[in-house]
């Protein structure tokens, strides 16, 4: 969808901080217990961090690793639009969350070496089934609908 780098960098903000605040809220509530209502203004603590570190691997590596392999496996004069938004949203989640999941084992479930990957792959694996549905069902989506608001003149002109 983005045309330009300058439209790149805002997409991939903007998917950052939608993505790395539902994913901390998911994970606060798990270790709390449950859902409740500070759990929204704890996650804007850890938002800061975890938002700097997912835009350096989205932006640096992850998003290319995912458009290289989207691009190898399906033809884009072929393939419907949605399917390669998918595909690439997908991608993106398989690669992402791992990463960012280490990264969230260290800062907030650290206790030691020794059961260090047994945690980072349970937080692997409870964080995987929700980053994919709150990407692609509500997260991707949104996101797409608020770049087209921003941009709406641009890529109209782009066309």
């Amino acid at each position: 969808m983005p045309k330009t780098k300058f439209q790149n960098v805002v997409f991939t903000i903007i998917m950052v901080i939608l993505m790395v605040y539902g994913m901390v809220c998911y994970n606060i509530s798990i270790s709390m217990g449950g859902m409740n209502n500070q759990i929204f203004l704890l996650a804007l603590g850890e938002l800061p961090l975890m938002g700097v570190i997912a835009f350096i691997f989205e932006f640096v590596l992850v998003e290319r690793l995912a458009g290289k392999i989207t691009f190898k496996v399906l033809d884009v004069k072929k393939t419907q639009p949605i399917f390669i938004t998918i595909m690439l949203s997908a991608l993106i989640v398989c690669f992402m969350c791992p990463l960012m999941s280490f990264f969230a084992t260290i800062f907030f479930n650290f206790n030691g070496i020794e059961n260090f990957i047994a945690k980072w792959l349970q937080t692997s694996i409870l964080n995987f089934p929700m980053a994919m549905c709150w990407q692609i069902f509500y997260a991707g989506p949104l996101v797409r609908l608020i770049f087209r608001t921003i941009f709406k003149k641009q890529l109209k002109e782009a066309k």
